[in-house]
């Protein structure tokens, strides 16, 4: 287990100098940053549930995830999104939906290719320069951010970006991480927090994808969720400034996920909720983008929305410009509002 909840002034100066020298400029110099009173400015919670196949959800339905379906109902989504490219494994696709590149460093990926927890590791190492990530992104605009894991190795967001204000990692306990959550949502107005769940992953390799274990994993992860939104609806800052951003890494069928040309592994939910949001197919709410149907799309031409435009999106909904050398969104043309 890896808990840290600090802030280190050195380390705050040091990283927003590098935010700064990266290409684009300082994120989020803009009037829409200006200090204002900390209840009043808007909040995001990512919430990436490792593994979530959409076809878990129609297979439950409401009865069997009552608080997924609430999202739905009350938010913009698809259940039809699309994962990384070159692979549907859960650190290199992590590191797409901070990042908002897409992996092969050849291409200005992130080069995270490795699943493991690597120690010493860093994203910059991976790539051979600087990148930015939301993470950076909100720390240059002077606000704060968290992040939330159940897994070890998302030790590298916190060795690649240490101005993250709280990092905690539990490994394979996510009822602990979504208490930490809730509690942290309301003692801390932070801009930005990322939730990584496992469970639904863990049940899929020792059982397989999509098996009764696994689709009891999502109905224990949906009551977590469930806990969350009930958070919210409980205080009104929360319910008046916060969106919730869920979606996934990879989806998964029989004994893995690791064929990133199967659409049970590259297809993935991407769902927003919270003030604002409109209740409607995001497709439909996003012009500029293409729903794939069952299709692999590669680089070329109208993209579907991607596990990948967590970044700039959250971005966008915080004010924010993009994240300096992203690919996925950073043109911040994703709305979940049908203005």
């Amino acid at each position: 287990m890896f808990d840290r909840m600090v802030l280190r002034p050195l380390v705050a100066v040091c990283s927003l100098v590098t935010a700064l020298l990266l290409p684009g400029g300082a994120p989020g110099a803009s009037a829409q940053t200006a200090p204002a009173g900390a209840g009043d400015r808007p909040r995001v919670l990512v919430i990436s549930v490792d593994a979530l196949n959409p076809v878990a959800l129609k297979r439950l339905g409401e009865a069997g995830t009552p608080n997924l379906h609430r999202m739905l109902r009350e938010g913009a989504y698809t259940l039809n999104a699309r994962s990384q490219v070159e692979l549907t494994l859960t650190l290199p696709n992590h590191t797409s939906m901070v990042t908002g590149r897409r992996i092969a460093r050849k291409h200005a990926g992130h080069g995270v290719t490795w699943n493991t927890n690597r120690r010493g590791s860093t994203v910059q190492k991976a790539a051979g320069h600087g990148v930015g990530s939301i993470f950076s992104v909100v720390h240059a605009a002077g606000r704060s951010s968290a992040l939330f894991a159940a897994k070890p190795k998302f030790s590298l967001f916190a060795r690649s970006w240490p101005a993250i204000d709280r990092v905690t990692i539990k490994d394979t306990k996510d009822a602990a991480l979504t208490k930490a959550v809730r509690t942290d949502l309301v003692d801390h107005r932070r801009a930005f927090t990322f939730l990584h769940l496992g469970d639904v992953d863990k049940a899929g390799h020792r059982h397989g994808f999509l098996s009764p274990a696994y689709l009891d994993a999502v109905r224990r992860t949906d009551r977590r969720i469930g806990t969350i939104l009930r958070t919210v609806d409980k205080h009104d800052e929360l319910e008046d400034h916060l969106t919730v951003v869920l979606t996934a890494d990879h989806g998964g069928r029989g004994a893995n996920h690791a064929d990133p040309r199967r659409l049970a592994d590259f297809r993935v939910p991407f769902v927003v909720w919270g003030p604002g949001v409109a209740h409607a197919n995001l497709y439909a709410l996003n012009p500029s983008y293409r729903d794939p149907r069952s299709r692999r799309v590669r680089f070329r031409g109208k993209q579907p929305i991607r596990n990948g435009d967590v970044a700039n999106f959250a971005a966008s909904v915080l004010g924010l410009g993009p994240v300096p050398g992203s690919l996925w969104d950073r043109a911040q043309r994703l709305r979940a509002s049908a203005s």
